[in-house]
């Protein structure tokens, strides 16, 4: 499960900011970082998985530099044993306008096996 490989590899690189795959019931609780696989496929036994990842901080600013730092620790996914590519597809401001909650969210494409 690419979720479960992603979490457990981010949450050692980013420590001791969290990597969920749900937001926090109490919302204000800042940093942390939300992984979504938004979309998947297979051919002949390769996987693909899109994967986005909000960084979510008390400003934009920093919500903005803990993008950077997923973004850098993301760089080195493709070190790990399955993991066949890893890109970025895109990052952007992703914050909500109407909680003022700060984030931002980075789009990667991965190839693995498992």
């Amino acid at each position: 499960m690419i979720e479960k490989t992603v979490i457990k590899y981010l949450s050692e690189k980013l420590k001791p900011v969290p990597v969920l795959m749900e937001y926090p019931e109490k919302m204000d609780s800042t940093p942390y970082v939300v992984m979504e696989k938004t979309g998947s496929g297979e051919y002949n036994c390769i996987k693909s998985a899109t994967i986005a990842l909000q960084s979510v901080e008390e400003s934009m600013q920093k919500a903005a530099e803990l993008n950077e730092t997923v973004k850098a620790a993301m760089d080195e996914l493709a070190e790990l044993r399955g993991i066949g590519a890893v890109s970025l597809n895109s990052d952007y401001n992703f914050t909500d306008t109407t909680t003022k909650q700060y984030r931002y969210q980075a789009i990667y494409n991965i190839t693995y096996c498992e």
